[in-house]
């Protein structure tokens, strides 16, 4: 397993608030955290082709491009991403990509560390 702090993830939130609360978190954690506020946003940093390990995404996002294209578009642009989606609305089985994981919100940040683990394992 590589260590935390050679592990790179993309929040994607249209709060800013938790958005930062959660990037802040995580990089104490030692992850290496990109931050997008739009899927418009996140679509644009997943074509730039930097690396990328996991994904966490809000479902519902301010604008065209939800959080279930960010993820679709995260895997087709790398086959082994993890993804996480954080949301406060209902999970949709058949939209979720394969091997996501779903953390409710308001967001369980050990539950959130424990999600980013199993993801990039």
């Amino acid at each position: 397993m590589e260590m935390r702090s050679e592990l790179v993830g993309l929040i994607v939130e249209d709060e800013w608030l938790l958005r930062t609360e959660l990037a802040e978190e995580l990089r104490r954690a030692g992850f290496n955290i990109e931050e997008s506020g739009t899927g418009e946003d996140a679509l644009v940093q997943l074509a730039a082709g930097k690396r990328l390990d996991f994904l966490v995404t809000d479902i519902r996002l301010g604008g065209p491009v939800d959080g279930w294209r960010v993820a679709e578009a995260g895997r087709a642009a790398y086959p082994k991403l993890g993804v996480i989606y954080v949301s406060a609305n209902p999970i949709i089985e058949h939209r979720r990509v394969a091997g996501s994981i779903f953390v409710g919100k308001p967001c369980n940040i050990p539950a959130l560390l424990r999600a980013c683990t199993l993801v990039t394992s």
